[in-house]
């Protein structure tokens, strides 16, 4: 009922996948409230209450909840999480170049327990509020940047000023049905390129910093024609999710992310536009998808 990608749903009305939509006042900054070079942190660590240990047959994955753009969502998944109810579950639509979607039985008693979300209103700031820019005029919004390690994209102008997170590849969201508030447990994973086109009518609550190729691994469920099906018993199973702050000492994976929110990170993003060096011999347009600015992380532990 509440699962963005379901068999009955014609495929055009099945890709909606993850967004984050917010309010946000009139007046915001840029760059240029960031803090100075000399004394900026080049990485932050991830706080482990925030962060997922996703385990699955062929390997672990590190995902980074996202509570300051959508709490609701977080605080539910969280929750969910922690009673151990995604243990066992199955990547059940899995489509190459597109997303990796799991979730309990569509219909089930357990599928049908869980409390459903709003999309909009996730998300509220002061007016100070500011973010690292990457490109205006992007093809989908006015503008579009960093915040805290999440790429997103604004409209200034619109209803007093908007912001949203964008659909780039390793972002997790919740998939829906047709109504825009009937996201419940179904997640899933942006697998391929960014489907920027549902920015906006899912709900982006998270993405992967540890083990990307882990999720890229699991096995697709969508095949050819011509191709015998894939039957349930070759879905990928969820062997075990946590938070990290559940996960006894000697076996978290502690993570460092890069800081988005400096000078540093900004010069890097106009490095990478001009695309200044020699290998270019002939010259790209000055311009950026906010999608292909990888932030970088690493493993401490």
């Amino acid at each position: 009922m509440n699962k963005l990608f379901l068999s009955k749903v014609t495929l055009g009305l099945a890709l909606t996948a993850i967004t984050l939509f917010a309010a946000i006042k009139p007046a915001y900054s840029t760059a240029s409230s960031l803090p100075s070079e000399p004394n900026e942190s080049l990485w932050r660590q991830l706080d482990p209450k925030n962060t997922v240990l996703l385990t699955l047959p062929h390997g672990k994955v590190v995902i980074e909840l996202a509570p300051q753009f959508s709490p609701n969502h977080v605080k539910q998944f969280s929750q969910l999480v922690q009673q151990g109810f995604y243990d066992g579950t199955a990547f059940y639509r899995v489509i190459d170049g597109f997303v990796a979607q799991a979730g309990p039985k569509d219909g089930s008693v357990k599928d049908k327990a869980v409390t459903t979300l709003a999309i909009e209103g996730e998300w509220s700031i002061d007016k100070n509020w500011s973010f690292t820019p990457v490109q205006q005029s992007d093809l989908f919004a006015e503008q579009t940047g960093f915040k805290a390690g999440f790429a997103l994209a604004t409209h200034q102008n619109e209803q007093g000023g908007q912001a949203w997170l964008t659909h780039c590849p390793g972002t997790l969201a919740m998939a829906r049905s047709n109504d825009p508030d009937s996201a419940s447990s179904h997640f899933y994973f942006v697998i391929g390129q960014a489907p920027r086109y549902l920015d906006r009518i899912m709900t982006i609550f998270g993405r992967v910093v540890y083990g990307m190729q882990h999720i890229q691994a699991i096995q697709r469920t969508s095949v050819i024609e011509g191709e015998k099906p894939i039957s349930a018993a070759q879905h990928t199973v969820i062997t075990q999710m946590q938070l990290m702050a559940d996960v006894p000492a000697q076996e978290q994976l502690i993570i460092e992310v890069e800081n988005t929110d400096n000078k540093a990170f900004a010069k890097r993003i106009a490095q990478r536009r001009a695309r200044d060096n020699a290998f270019f011999y002939k010259k790209p347009p000055p311009v950026l998808d906010v999608c292909q600015t990888p932030v970088r992380s690493r493993l401490i532990k």
